[in-house]
């Protein structure tokens, strides 16, 4: 099959993770894969598997960029696209009239996020073959706009590599060694772009709260302020200030090696306000870590409906989830065995690549 995939994304986060995994799976599996990406993106690097020619630039800015639909449809023609797979909202209606405008070809969206689609979606998108929902909650979401028998539950996945424990070992001491963690301290991740909805700031203010009664204990945040004036950013690091927790947190703007984060930390969190999924938590499974999270439709997701997470926007009770696992080590232990064993069995990237491959070989069927 020959896939375009449209991204008008600028910066790389959970769902651009995702459209580079599966289009590297799909070329693995001998698919002809193409993409779409805005000109000023910052993720390109991530697809290099990819000829130069496979890759087109297109400047997407809003919902209604007409001339923008005319390019893909163009780009779709000249490379026989059968299928033309968008994943951002404003890419939607442009990959739709490119889709019309070519008429062989069929359109796919992936919905990566719960916020709402707008009404007018059901109408302006009449010739969608099939949405894609990427946990059971999109999808529920999705059905109020689109027909029920267009929808498709694809569920995200990874493939993390167990690490043998002496690589495991040598990442841990190597990344600590690095940014001068203490190396018999505690650690405690979170990761993510720093915006509000994350919950960068109540992961701040129950980290004042553990150290309290665990004083020893070493925080990192991963995560980088895309916003113009970097607000965000300035008001977590005056608050760690404020709270003379300064020598007790690392900050990094990103990191390429996940691997040596994940092998440094002991607890991973995800305080975020709202997911839709969640691949950070995922890959923290993977990795074996046990994990503290808010009780997201994204974390029940990965963790069942009767796990015991955090409440949303409650620091003091993330604080105590997060100190009920400081206080007792052999319940990290086999709550991160549990967390890799479940990732693994549920949320394979071989399993989301064999149900997109079905997918669409159904579609152009």
């Amino acid at each position: 099959m020959r896939i375009l995939h449209v991204s008008s994304s600028r910066t790389f986060g959970g769902g651009e993770r995702h459209v580079a995994d599966l289009t590297r799976g799909l070329v693995e599996r001998g698919h002809e894969i193409f993409v779409a990406l805005r000109p000023t993106n910052e993720w390109q690097h991530r697809l290099s598997f990819l000829p130069p020619k496979n890759i087109m630039h297109v400047s997407i800015r809003n919902s209604f960029g007409v001339l923008s639909s005319m390019r893909i449809a163009d780009f779709v023609r000249l490379n026989k696209i059968d299928i033309v797979h968008a994943h951002v909202a404003r890419d939607y209606i442009p990959a739709s009239i490119a889709v019309l405008a070519v008429k062989d070809a069929r359109f796919v969206l992936t919905r990566h996020v719960l916020f709402p689609l707008k009404p007018f979606n059901k109408f302006a998108l009449k010739n969608l073959s099939a949405a894609i929902a990427v946990s059971d909650a999109v999808g529920t979401g999705l059905k109020k706009v689109f027909p029920p028998g267009k929808i498709s539950v694809i569920k995200n996945g990874l493939n993390v590599m167990p690490m043998a424990p002496e690589e495991e070992a040598t990442l841990r001491r190597e990344f600590r060694e690095f940014h001068e963690l203490p190396p018999d301290a505690t650690v405690i991740g979170t990761l993510g772009e720093l915006v509000e909805l994350k919950g960068q700031r109540d992961f701040v203010l129950a980290a004042n709260e553990i150290s309290k009664r665990f004083p020893d204990t070493h925080f990192v945040v991963v995560g980088r302020d895309n916003s113009a004036d970097r607000k965000f950013r300035r008001e977590l690091r005056r608050l760690v200030k404020v709270f003379g927790m300064e020598d007790r947190f690392l900050w990094l703007d990103w990191i390429d090696d996940t691997d040596s984060f994940f092998a440094a930390i002991d607890i991973f969190v995800s305080p975020s306000h709202s997911e839709s999924f969640g691949l950070a938590m995922l890959e923290a499974m993977m990795h074996g870590r046990p994990v503290v999270a808010t009780a997201t439709e994204g974390a029940r997701e990965l963790f069942g409906k009767s796990a015991p997470l955090a409440k949303i926007k409650d620091p003091v009770d993330l604080a105590a989830k997060i100190s009920e696992l400081l206080a007792d080590e052999p319940l990290r232990e086999s709550r991160g065995r549990e967390n890799r064993q479940s990732a693994g069995e549920k949320f394979s990237l071989e399993r989301m690549l064999d149900e997109t491959e079905k997918l669409y070989q159904k579609l152009i069927a």
